[in-house]
Parts: C-alpha cells; sequence; structure tokens
C-alpha cells in the first residue's frame, strides 16, 4: 500500500502556537516529535511503500525538512497550489499513485491526529487492507469513550470479515442525540481517515463528482518535479469544486465499509482536546514548560519561553509564545478563531508569522523593531545560502556571533568570523553562505525607511522561490 498523508490545513483553534505560516501539523504538541512525524513514525511495521505527502506551496521545505530530520524517505511530496479540501486532493495522490503502479492501494491519513496505541492501529490498517483489496471503499471508526458534539459520526449495519458496512454518516449531533448514538453501540466517530485501491476511488468519483475528476486529471498531466517536490498546473486546478471526500464520495458509494480503531485517538482540534490527553498532575492541570500554579485545577497551561505563574483559577487555558500570550477558559476554546480573524482582518503578523520564521536555510527571529530599525538572530544551517539579493529601501549590518559566514557584497567575497561584522549599503547586491559544519548565528540590524519582507530584489534562489518568499 502507499501512504497519502494530507498536510494541509491551518489548525487556527490552536493558536498562538499554530498560525498560518506553521499550523499544528508540523508543530511538537503530543511528545517530541511534530505531528506530521508522529504520523510517519506510526507506519513503521506497516507493509508501505514510500508516502506521497500533500501540503500548500509555502509549506513545503517544513514538510522536506522535517521528513529529513526524521530520515524518512517519501514517494513525493505533491504541491496544492490552492486548497480545495480533501475530494481533490485524494484525486490528485491517486492520479500521481497510478503512474507506477496500476493496482495501488491508498491509506490516507491526516497528518495531524494522535493515535497512541501504534500496534491496535496497525493490526486496524491490516483489517481495512483486506476490504481495501475486496473493492470497499473503508473508513476507519473511532470507538468513542463519550458522548462528543464535535465530531460527525458513523452508523455501522452488516458485518463484513474484517470490518461492517456503512449505513449512514451523520453531521455533529447535538448532545442529547450523540447520547443516543454511544448508548446503541452502533455508531462511531468520523476520523478522516480512509483505504481504498486508487482506481476505485477514481471510479467513485467519476459516478459523483466527475468534474473533480476531470480537473484534477487535467491539471496533474502537466506535472513537474521541482527538487523534492511535485507541481501540477495551478491555473487548472484552482477551478476545481471545494469539497471534501465525505460529501464527495463517501457519502454517496454504495461501497462504503467501515473498521473500527480504539487506539488513542484524537484529531487534537483544540487546547481542551489537547488537555484531555495529556497527562495531569493531582489537581486535573497539564504543564508545558515553566510554570508556578496556586490553587489551579483542570487547567492546561503551555509555556514556551517565560515563566507563567497562575493563581487561583479553574479550567483554564494558558499559552505563552515569543509575541503572544492567549488566556481562555477551557469551555471557550472554540471562540479562539474568532480572535484569528480578527488579527487577519487587522493584518496583523501574528496571525501568520511567529516572531522567528523558519526558512529552508534556517530561521529568523526577530529580536526589536522600531520606526527605523530592526534586530534580528539569523540561523543559517551548514552549507545552506541565502539569495543572492537586493534592498531599495534598507541598509544592514551582520555581527557574526558563531560559526563563519561568507559574505558577497557586489563582486567582493569574503569570510566573516566570530565577533566580525560587514555592512550592506542600500541597493547593493549581496549574499550570505555557511560554508561550514556548525550552524551560523549572526545579528542583523536593519535600517531604513521600510523593512517589510517584501522589499526583497531576487537574482537567484538555489530553492527556487519567488520573490514574496523569504
Amino acid at each position: 500500500m502507499k501512504p497519502v498523508i494530507l498536510a494541509g490545513g491551518s489548525g487556527s483553534r490552536l493558536w498562538p502556537k499554530s498560525r498560518a505560516a506553521l499550523p499544528k501539523q508540523f508543530l511538537a504538541l503530543t511528545s517530541e516529535q511534530t505531528m506530521l512525524q508522529e504520523t510517519l513514525s506510526r507506519l513503521e511495521g506497516v507493509d508501505a511503500r514510500e508516502p506521497i505527502v500533500i501540503c500548500n506551496d509555502s509549506h513545503r521545505f517544513l514538510v522536506a525538512e522535517q521528513l529529513r530530520q526524521r530520515g524518512i524517505a517519501h514517494g513525493g511530496i505533491l504541491l496544492e497550489p490552492v486548497g480545495r479540501n480533501t475530494a481533490p486532493a485524494i484525486a490528485l495522490a491517486a492520479l500521481h499513485a497510478l503512474q507506477s503502479d496500476a493496482d495501488e492501494t491508498l491509506l490516507v491519513l491526516a497528518a495531524d491526529h494522535l493515535i497512541k496505541d501504534k500496534t491496535v492501529f496497525q493490526q486496524s490498517v491490516k483489517k481495512a487492507e483486506q476490504l481495501a483489496q475486496a473493492g470497499y471503499l473503508v473508513t476507519f471508526g473511532i470507538v468513542p469513550d463519550c458522548p462528543h458534539t464535535g465530531y460527525g459520526y458513523i452508523k455501522a449495519s452488516q458485518e463484513l470479515d474484517t470490518g461492517f458496512v456503512v449505513e449512514q454518516f451523520v453531521e455533529k449531533p447535538d448532545m442529547s442525540t450523540a447520547k443516543e448514538y454511544v448508548d446503541s453501540g452502533n455508531y462511531f466517530w468520523n476520523s478522516g481517515m480512509f483505504m481504498f485501491k486508487a482506481g476505485r476511488y477514481l471510479e467513485e468519483l467519476e459516478k459523483y463528482h466527475p468534474d473533480i475528476l476531470d480537473i484534477c486529471k487535467r491539471a496533474i498531466e502537466t506535472e513537474t518535479q521541482d527538487l523534492d517536490f511535485i507541481r501540477i498546473d495551478a491555473d487548472t486546478f484552482a477551478t476545481c469544486p471545494d469539497d471534501s471526500i465525505d460529501y464527495a464520495v463517501m457519502e454517496k458509494t454504495e461501497k462504503a465499509a467501515m473498521v473500527p480503531l480504539d487506539a488513542g485517538w484524537s484529531d487534537v482540534g483544540s487546547w481542551s482536546s489537547l488537555w484531555d490527553v495529556a497527562d495531569k498532575d493531582d489537581n486535573g492541570n497539564a504543564v508545558v514548560g515553566d510554570a508556578i500554579l496556586e490553587d489551579v485545577h483542570n487547567s492546561y497551561i503551555n509555556a514556551e519561553g517565560r515563566l507563567i505563574s497562575v493563581i487561583g483559577l479553574d479550567d483554564v487555558v494558558v499559552v505563552e509564545t515569543k509575541d503572544a500570550i492567549m488566556v481562555a477558559n477551557k469551555n471557550k476554546v472554540q471562540d479562539i478563531k474568532k480572535v484569528v480573524n480578527r488579527l487577519k482582518e487587522e493584518k496583523r503578523p501574528e496571525f501568520e508569522f511567529h516572531r522567528e520564521v523558519f526558512r529552508p536555510w534556517g530561521s529568523y527571529d526577530s529580536i526589536d523593531n522600531g520606526a527605523r530599525f530592526q534586530v534580528k538572530r539569523i540561523t543559517v544551517k551548514p552549507g545552506e545560502k541565502l539569495s543572492v539579493q537586493m534592498h531599495h529601501h534598507r541598509a544592514e549590518h551582520w555581527i557574526v556571533v558563531s560559526g563563519t559566514a561568507s559574505v558577497t557584497i557586489g563582486e567582493n567575497t569574503r569570510m566573516v568570523t566570530e565577533n566580525e561584522s560587514t555592512y550592506i549599503p542600500i541597493g547593493e547586491v549581496h549574499a550570505l553562505e555557511n560554508p561550514g559544519k556548525i550552524p551560523l548565528e549572526l545579528i542583523e540590524v536593519q535600517s531604513g525607511a521600510y523593512l517589510g519582507e517584501d522589499d526583497i530584489v531576487r537574482f537567484s534562489d538555489r530553492y527556487g522561490r519567488t520573490q514574496k518568499q523569504g
């Protein structure tokens, strides 16, 4: 089988940790690994080919780097030019997979789910594979441990060899209906994970949503390889309807089957769900980072870099990052999306970026800024190089803190080592490279009338980035 990892999505309900440029699937929220890395790691021991990972263009280097960190080989990182939901994304993966194997079976997983029991998960995958080989489109139904109004439900009917026929998909219910579902024993949470033969999925998609299949076929006809990435025709794919696999296929097909999964699953969709799955102290508090609590109960505290002290509160969520602090009642965390929408409307940088921004060559952390200056700490990975570029509105002063920098200014290149500095005037073509074997750390002081990241004229770039990408 070939795993297909859906790594799109914004994870806005986990702001301020999760942001548009670094959403939850790329964060380490439940272990030392990121959610994406956890998803791929639980496939170890499953007889599977190298996975296809689907993500949007702006996250492509995050995916490549996180796979590299864990030594995970992949079968292609497929880039969606625009988000069009799961039905088109899976169609692209199926069409791509069939290019190398006309009988390929796909295991479709979300990159941002928690599954505690890896062994049980793998056993369910094997059961699903048997049904997929028999021509079923299989979904994984989570065995509910409580009535939950935040999930859709699947009603199981006739028993099959390793699962059940799906009788009905049900929208998120109210609490009284959810209790009836759980008490009946016939309903399961809809996990959003699937298994089927690639060809069978495309057959059903052609039957129920032929316009999606037609557009995906045309978009992938001209796919091109760009470093680790597979690009499709952006203009064609942009015309594709936005639809989920549930609505487009699974709720309509007569060959839907379900395999139960009872493996400690969570979609980690909110801070309260993270509290649900976290280890807690005697007062029911889950704490990450440096925190001092007095008379606090049933709360989630996440400190990234500073000490957090909480006194005399119950059922709260407190999350601290370098540039934002979020405090919420644990029962109101769904309203975080309202805050995120306001940040987006007001065009505040906290909507999209953290103070520390990751790039394919390393990262930069905006330490301080004012009307005509900005100070950044820049880290360049060994062997990496920033683009050859110039700025119309700012000059830059670089001070090397550790490592060695190869600095090109105009026609001249020289080495700058620890405690040495260099100056780049406004309008001067320049480049920065780390030729060493340890990370290069430097402080950059920008000064000028305009200090935005879009003041970059890029002449050459080894990562093939566009003008607006840093």
